[in-house]
């Protein structure tokens, strides 16, 4: 869930729970599925700027080593790579 998303679920709890008359859906109770939606939301916007913090990716690095050697000349050629773990 994303964080507009997450927005969107607290607006269309917060107008089921507070705007809307209650009784224009038969038989459902319009207040709790506010409550619901609006809880949800709330949820979902935490997590989602849990996972968009910008320290999150940046602990992760690899680092790779390879070492060949060229039958030609007998020389060993070492590869070092690093790159950030992320996308």
């Amino acid at each position: 869930m994303r964080i507009g998303s997450a927005i969107f679920l607290i607006a269309i709890g917060a107008i089921l729970a507070w705007a809307v008359k209650p009784g224009l859906i038969p038989n459902v109770d319009q207040t709790l599925i506010g409550y619901i939606l609006m809880a949800v939301g709330v949820v979902g916007l935490i997590a989602s700027l849990v996972m968009a913090s910008p320290g999150r990716g940046s602990t992760r690095r690899v680092s790779e080593t390879r070492s060949v050697v060229d039958p030609n000349t007998g020389e060993t050629i070492t590869r070092n790579e690093s790159r950030d773990g992320g996308l």
